[in-house]
């Protein structure tokens, strides 16, 4: 499309990962292996969390978010990469670039919200049990999955406006394999200054606070095991957090590599390194993590899988 004497972009070519012929067969082998752990493995947790009702509780109804949240956050990328590794054409639409970076900060964002959210279940189980019930009701796990989609949401919202307004009329090369904010920054012909800023200041405020949040209840956690006499009831306390620690730490740690630092050449190459743990390995991880360490998963998920009859037998 013409616009003076610029030629507007229409379309944009994703680089991907790589471009040597044998690391592509086998990138494509382990994307698409890890993805379809992660449809697996989430859609079992999710299933398994509908279908028995003694997991109808807080912690496993925000499990079931985070599950699902995943199974779409893998998706929003993984597909188009498959694809766009067996073929020689990798281009995306100017839409479904501006689609793919929406809802993947939005599901993003919200995965962070969704992990403070646990964590505050689990300060209040440990540290405030007899209380629990009354704290951790039904509507207040409700409020907090709502806040925490709805919070995602405002806030891509925020960061696909600015960036679907960037005029892009010189190269149409993603220095990525999907469509994110600071590859797409480096294409605009114009100055990014602003949005750079925006990026690192509003993703940061999120990032940071969500990661405080989680900081603060593990304080408190920490604090009140270490008044509990019993190594035995400790430990058992702190099992039921272990998951949780788990996913925060790749989920922040990754997030905090990417965005938190200045862009430059090198660190965009760094980024779609990075990326790859965040939108394939993570998602099919998260499973893994959750039903390895919870006996009350791993008891549901043999009993949807095998029967009530072979379940009894176990």
């Amino acid at each position: 499309m013409e616009g003076g004497n610029e030629t507007r972009v229409t379309e944009f070519v994703l680089l991907g990962v790589t471009d040597a012929p044998d690391l592509q067969l086998i990138l494509f082998s382990l994307t698409l292996a890890f993805y379809l752990l992660s449809l697996l493995g989430n859609s079992i947790i999710v299933t398994v969390v509908v279908t028995e009702p003694h997991l109808h509780t807080p912690m496993y109804y925000l499990l079931a978010n985070l599950s699902f949240l995943d199974f779409c956050y893998s998706s929003v990328t993984v597909p188009k990469m498959l694809a766009d590794i067996m073929s020689q054409k990798k281009t995306i639409s100017f839409g479904g670039c501006i689609v793919q970076l929406h809802f993947f900060h939005f599901l993003g964002s919200t995965e962070a919200m969704l992990l403070a959210s646990m964590s505050f279940d689990r300060y209040v189980a440990i540290c405030h049990p007899l209380r629990y019930v009354v704290i951790m009701n039904n509507a207040a796990c409700i409020l907090l999955a709502l806040f925490s989609w709805s919070i995602g949401f405002l806030y891509s919202l925020f960061h696909t406006i600015l960036t679907a307004r960037l005029p892009f009329c010189a190269s149409n090369r993603v220095s990525h394999f999907y469509c994110d904010i600071k590859p797409l920054l480096k294409l605009a012909c114009t100055d990014t200054y602003i949005n750079e800023r925006l990026v690192t200041v509003i993703t940061g405020s999120v990032a940071l606070s969500t990661f405080f949040m989680i900081l603060v209840s593990y304080v408190y956690i920490g604090s009140h095991l270490m008044k509990i006499k019993s190594s035995e009831s400790r430990q058992k306390a702190f099992s039921t957090c272990a998951s949780h620690l788990t996913v925060v730490v790749f989920y922040f740690g990754t997030a905090f590599c990417t965005y938190l630092r200045p862009t430059t050449k090198d660190s965009l190459d760094q980024d779609r390194m990075t990326a790859i743990l965040f939108t394939v390995v993570t998602p099919a991880l998260n499973p893994i993590i959750y039903a390895l360490r919870n006996k009350e998963v791993k008891r549901s998920m043999k009993k949807l899988i095998y029967g009530n009859a072979v379940w009894v037998s176990l």
